[in-house]
């Protein structure tokens, strides 16, 4: 949670509850179960960790005051560093949708590029397991672990090819959707 929040903040600095937003815009139906104190606890922390820095921002008559988060320079490196972070094969699916909509919206890296990155990763794991599953020496229940490795890889493949197509605007042919 700690590196969506501060990738969202690389854009431009916000508060808690425009932070909040945002990610819940960025899920659709998954982010509306989102605890708005997880944002503001997950915003202390961060500040303590020297990530971000705040300032009060005065309020709208029918608002109070508010809290502006920023990112520090230390902050900005970390957010370097988790975009290029590859997490598979227990990926956090909803995590790395947030990194693909905040790469693109702070324009901080190419969604294509950090989806064949991710991509690359599977298909070296892919490949271990389909080796392993060939094993005649593998017992037949971790045979169908091993089965299972390999069903749930090619999912994922088929979603990061989902997620190319978004960020590339091709249909499932490979050409531009609506041409």
């Amino acid at each position: 949670m700690q590196d969506v929040v501060l990738a969202m903040l690389a854009k431009e600095p916000a508060h808690g509850y425009e932070l909040r937003s945002r990610m819940r815009t960025a899920l659709g139906p998954l982010g509306e179960a989102m605890n708005a104190g997880q944002i503001y606890v997950t915003l202390a922390r961060l500040a303590k960790a020297g990530l971000v820095t705040s300032q009060r921002a005065e309020g709208l008559p029918d608002r109070p005051e508010r809290r502006v988060y920023a990112l520090t320079p230390e902050g900005q490196q970390r957010v370097a560093a988790w975009l290029t972070e590859v997490h598979w094969p227990k990926p956090d699916l909803a995590e790395f949708h947030l990194k693909l909509v905040a790469a693109a919206a702070a324009r901080l890296a190419d969604p294509v590029a950090l989806v064949d990155a991710q991509r690359r990763e599977v298909l070296r794991r892919l490949r271990d397991a389909q080796r392993a599953a060939l094993d005649r020496s593998v017992e037949p229940d971790a045979g169908l672990l091993l089965e299972g490795v390999v069903l749930r890889l090619r999912a994922d493949l088929d979603w990061l090819e989902a997620c190319e197509r978004r960020w590339t605007g091709l249909d499932r042919t490979g050409r531009k959707a609506g041409a």
